[in-house]
């Protein structure tokens, strides 16, 4: 159970760090000390905070998969990923980007994954 909670953490943490390389970029720009960094500056430093989604996500894969002692196949380990990418993502865009609206149909993609989630873990 242990190996499970921790590799869910590791998850959310590194796909935190993922959400912010690859999104974050759009409203660094907007601060003062990126504004001189152009498109390969924002390059490197998106590359800078994706080494830290690399060092969490690959261990939480290890961790979290059967053959290494973990509870999950490699199929539950993909969607969970999933699933947590998108709340991330959902939150993170929510707080930084106030221009963007949540849509009634992005919550019935959310529970159709949720429905995802169920199948792939049914036995």
């Amino acid at each position: 159970m242990l190996r499970g909670f921790s590799t869910i953490a590791l998850l959310i943490a590194s796909n935190t760090f993922m959400t912010v390389a690859w999104y974050g970029h759009l409203k660094f720009r907007e601060m003062k000390w990126a504004e001189q960094l152009g498109l390969t500056g924002m390059i490197f430093l998106s590359w800078g905070i994706a080494l830290f989604e690399y060092l969490l996500m690959v261990p939480a894969n290890r961790l979290g998969y059967k053959e290494n002692g973990g509870p999950f196949s490699l199929w539950e380990l993909k969607v969970i990923q999933e699933v947590i990418t998108l709340t991330v993502f959902t939150g993170f865009t929510l707080v930084a980007f106030k221009n963007e609206t949540f849509r009634w149909n992005y919550l019935v993609g959310f529970f159709f994954l949720i429905l995802a989630v169920y199948f792939i873990f049914k036995k």
